[in-house]
């Protein structure tokens, strides 16, 4: 049974967009573990064009009392400014992207080529040194695992926005195929096996058939854009319903 964790960028995001403070962030924390996630995820940037650095202490003050059965991840490229915020806050996880400064959004995972590896390495293992379980954000190549594992991390979050597109044109089971031999590989190393990035009520059931390990779906976007109609709570629900079915 799969966990749904909610990324709230998209919130900050619209909250940003005024100086009144609506909608308020801090909100949504309780909102979204009522309605059955089990955790929250933010993903603060250099510019702080939705999550602010400041948000990243505060969420973790609301849901203090939660942890760690209701979890913080914190993603984002591991630079020293973003080493030294989670280190403040001490994540139940830390996914690690490769974004640059100017990403649009993260739509393309780590190569670990032996120059990542190496800077990667120690950086885990201080992550590790925090209590933070470690994940790596990789394309869905079933030829990674090795090297993941050459790094110490304690897992992957697999990128399913080319499943996703592939998904929207009904081309999806190629994706599928190979998200289906990564997650199977990555489970038997022993790794953590996560997914996100442009998942919604549609697509996500062939996923969740095709990894029956998975443990936990980041989701953000597609999220927020069926609760503007269908309301918060009420999405909520569905989403974590949809990655844990009976």
């Amino acid at each position: 049974m799969a966990r749904l964790s909610v990324n709230l960028n998209k919130i900050a995001l619209l909250r940003n967009s005024r100086r009144t403070g609506a909608p308020d962030l801090l909100a949504f924390p309780k909102i979204v573990r009522d309605a059955g996630a089990l955790g929250v995820t933010v993903h603060p940037r250099p510019d702080e064009r939705h999550i602010r650095r400041s948000d990243v202490g505060a969420i973790a003050d609301v849901i203090a009392p939660w942890r760690p059965a209701f979890e913080f991840n914190i993603e984002g490229r591991p630079d020293d400014a973003f080493l030294a915020l989670v280190e403040t806050v001490k994540p139940e996880q830390c996914t690690l992207v490769p974004d640059a400064d100017d990403a649009f959004t993260s739509e393309e995972g780590w190569r670990l080529d032996e120059g990542e590896i190496a800077r990667l390495a120690p950086v885990i293992a201080r992550l590790h040194r925090m209590g933070a379980r470690v994940i790596l954000f990789v394309d869905p190549d079933p030829a990674i695992v090795e090297r993941v594992a050459k790094t110490r991390a304690d897992g992957i979050e697999i990128y399913t926005g080319s499943y996703a597109a592939a998904f929207r044109d009904g081309a999806g089971d190629a994706v599928l195929g190979l998200i289906r031999e990564l997650g199977a590989k990555a489970h038997a190393r022993g790794l953590v096996v996560n997914a996100g990035h442009d998942l919604n009520l549609k697509n996500i059931p062939p996923l969740v058939a095709a990894l029956p390990h998975l443990h936990e779906a980041s989701i953000g976007h597609e999220l927020t854009a069926d609760a503007l109609i269908h309301g918060f709570p009420a999405t909520v629900a569905a989403y974590a319903k949809a990655l844990a079915p009976a």
